[in-house]
């Protein structure tokens, strides 16, 4: 999310997280402190190889319930960024590029210091880039750690995601994340197509 108009038509969704992009190199950078929004509703910071003095800076000063960390951040990183955490309630997503293959064992060393990970489809850009890996490739995750599922998850794919509910590994999945497949322009949501899509999936759950 990136305009505070989007961001309050969003709201009246109530989505679980809310995710913003504090990395300049990325065409979603948000420069301004984040609006205030409703209880219920988690802001999550996006970043990528950021300093942890920027990164805390960020968390405090916009209330952030969440950290996702979208680079090559090592484990070590992860250990000493919570250790300046001064709520422990803040939960570290650590987000990894699924390709044609992926080997889970890259995962392991990160088990012991993230809350939840993120699987996106590895492509051009850190995330937004509209394609979707091959779900079968959840067959075979061998971890605990709970995951985000992402990657170009769009308006048409509510058929695909009820498939993906009914199977093995369905359960280690926290949440979905959706993002380009649902925008106007980088930043900014369609909020219809997004009421439709909520609402579908929230008839998978029913």
């Amino acid at each position: 999310m990136k305009y505070d108009e989007n961001i309050h038509e969003l709201e009246a969704l109530q989505p679980d997280y809310m995710g913003f992009l504090f990395f300049s190199g990325s065409k979603r950078y948000v420069e301004a402190e984040l609006p205030e929004i409703r209880e219920g509703i988690d802001k999550i910071g996006v970043f990528v190889n950021q300093e942890e003095d920027e990164v805390m800076q960020l968390v405090c000063s916009n209330q952030l319930a969440g950290i996702q960390l979208h680079g090559e951040e090592s484990p070590d990183y992860i250990e000493q960024l919570r250790a300046r955490l001064k709520d422990p309630e803040v939960k570290i997503i650590k987000a990894f590029p699924v390709g044609d293959s992926m080997s889970w064992e890259q995962l392991k060393p990160y088990e012991a210091v993230c809350d939840y990970f993120l699987l996106d489809t590895k492509g051009k850009e850190r995330g937004g880039n509209g394609i979707q890996f091959n779900w079968e490739l959840l067959s075979g995750y061998p971890l605990k750690t709970k995951f985000f599922l992402s990657g170009g998850i769009g308006p048409d794919d509510i058929e695909a995601l009820k498939d993906f509910s009914k199977s093995e590994k369905s359960g280690m999945c926290h949440a979905i994340d959706v993002n380009s497949r649902f925008e106007l322009f980088p930043g900014m949501k369609d909020i219809e197509k997004l009421k439709v899509f909520i609402k579908d999936f929230k008839g998978i759950q029913s």
